[in-house]
C-alpha cells in the first residue's frame, strides 16, 4: 500500500499541564465544538485539494487530549476524510488517550465513531513513578482504563517510560513482565529524556534530578529489547515493539518517509516533497482557517538533500533500515554521492551497521548509539 496517504489530526487541548511538555497555553475549560469541527473539516478539504484523491491507509488523532474530543467530532472528521480520499479496506484509525476513568468512559462511543486502535499513555506501573512524572492517574485507574480499552477496540498499545531516576534494572524488568502479562499487541517503551524549558530541565539544572548514566542507560535499553523479543514483541523501531503484523502502520508512514497530511493547530505534514506546518496557537489557527480556508503557516519545498537527511534520520530508526534505491531516488543522485560509503564500511566492520546492494540497517549492537551513527551517515547527505 505504498501509494496510501496517512492523515494526522491534531487536537491541541489539554485538561491539565504536564511537567514535560509546553502546552500551558492549550489548557481549556471549554471548547466551541461546532466551530472546531467546522475548522478541522475545512483544513481537511484544503489538504485534499493539495494531495489529490489518494486512499488513506491510516488516521491518527493526537496532540493534547484527543480522547476528550466529542465522538460526534471524530465521526464527522472521519466521514469527511473518507469522502475526500477514500479509505483502504484495512484502514488503521488510532487515537491517543490518557488512562483516566473520565476518558475510558468514552471509549465505547469513540469506537462506534470509527476508531479501531488506541494508544494509551500509562507511562508507569508504579504509583511513585507516576507522581514523579506528573500524571493525574494512579496505577489502578490506568489499568482499569486499559481493561476498558481492550474491550472497546480491536487493537491496543500502551507506553511506558523507563531509565527513571534511581530505577534499578531488576525493578524495570519486573515492571516489564507485568506489562507483558496484559497481552497487548504493541508496546512503546521510551527512555526518559529531559527537554529544555520543562520542569524536569529546571530540576536537573538545580541538581535535584539525575538520570542513569550512559552505561546504565545502555544496560536498560539492551535488557528491554531482549525481554520483549523473548516475549514475541521484537523491536521494529528503536522504541517500539509489536507482535509481527501489529506494528503501527501510521508511524511506519513517518519512519518510511511516505506522505502524510497534517491538520489542526501545530500539525506538521509531508506531501510531494513539501513540508507543511500549521499555526500552533489554537486561536491563531482557527482565525487562519476562517480567513484562508486552511491553517497553514508555512509550506516549504524541501531540497533533495533535506529530503535524504529526513529519510535517513527516520528510516535508520527501523529494524528494517532504509532502501538504498529509494534514498537515491529521493536525493536525485547516486547513493555514493549521498552516503559516505567508506564510513559505512568502517561502521559495518565494528558491527554497528549492515549494508548490502539493497538496504542499510543499524544492527542490534548499533541501536544504543544510533544518534552517533546518524551523525556519521547523514553528514554527506547534508553536504550534497
Amino acid at each position: 500500500m505504498a501509494d496510501a496517504l496517512a492523515l494526522y489530526v491534531h487536537w491541541p487541548f489539554c485538561v491539565s499541564k504536564c511537567p514535560y511538555c509546553d502546552f500551558n497555553s492549550h489548557v481549556r475549560a471549554a471548547v466551541d465544538q461546532p466551530a472546531w469541527r467546522d475548522a478541522l473539516i475545512a483544513d481537511l478539504r484544503h489538504e485534499a485539494m493539495e494531495t489529490g484523491r489518494r486512499r488513506l491507509g491510516s488516521v491518527f488523532f493526537g496532540g493534547g487530549t484527543p480522547s476528550l474530543m466529542p465522538s460526534a467530532t471524530v465521526a464527522a472528521v472521519l466521514a469527511e476524510a473518507e469522502a475526500l480520499w477514500g479509505f483502504a479496506s484495512d484502514i488503521e484509525i488510532t487515537l491517543e488517550a490518557n488512562p483516566s476513568s473520565v476518558e475510558a468512559a468514552r471509549f465505547g462511543d469513540l469506537a462506534a465513531a470509527g476508531v479501531n486502535r488506541v494508544s494509551l499513555g500509562l507511562q508507569a506501573l508504579d504509583d511513585a513513578a507516576l507522581r514523579f512524572l506528573g500524571r493525574a492517574h494512579d496505577v489502578a485507574e490506568g489499568l482499569a482504563a486499559l481493561d476498558t480499552a481492550q474491550a472497546a477496540f480491536d487493537r491496543v498499545s500502551f507506553d511506558l517510560i523507563y531509565a527513571r531516576p534511581g530505577q534499578p534494572l531488576a525493578a524495570w524488568l519486573t515492571e516489564l513482565e507485568r506489562a507483558l502479562a496484559f497481552g497487548t499487541e504493541h508496546l512503546s517503551l521510551y527512555q526518559l529524556t529531559i527537554e529544555p524549558g520543562t520542569r524536569f530541565a529546571t530540576e536537573a539544572a538545580a541538581g535535584r534530578l539525575t538520570l542513569p548514566d550512559g552505561d546504565a542507560g545502555a544496560d536498560l535499553f539492551e535488557a528491554t529489547r531482549g525481554a520483549l523479543t523473548a516475549a514475541g514483541l521484537p523491536a521494529y523501531e528503536v522504541s517500539n515493539h509489536a507482535r509481527p503484523g501489529a506494528e503501527s502502520r501510521h508511524n511506519l508512514t513517518y519512519w518510511r518517509y511516505r506522505d502524510y497530511a497534517g491538520v489542526g493547530p501545530g500539525a506538521h505534514g509531508r506531501r510531494g516533497g513539501v513540508a507543511t506546518m500549521r499555526r500552533r496557537k489554537p486561536e491563531n489557527w482557527l482565525a487562519a482557517v476562517v480567513r484562508n480556508g486552511h491553517g497553514i503557516e508555512a509550506a516549504d519545498r524541501l531540497t533533495p538533500a533535506e529530503r535524504v537527511t529526513e529519510a535517513l534520520v527516520m528510516g535508520l530508526r527501523l529494524a528494517e533500515g532504509v532502501d538504498l534505491a529509494r534514498i537515491a531516488m529521493v536525493g536525485e543522485q547516486p547513493i555514493a554521492r549521498l552516503i559516505d560509503l567508506g564510513m559505512v564500511d568502517r561502521l559495518a566492520a565494528l558491527g554497528l551497521v549492515a549494508i548490502d546492494d539493497r538496504r542499510l540497517t543499524v544492527t542490534e549492537g548499533g541501536m544504543p548509539v544510533l544518534d552517533a551513527i546518524l551523525r556519521e551517515v547523514v553528514a554527506k547527505a547534508v553536504a550534497a
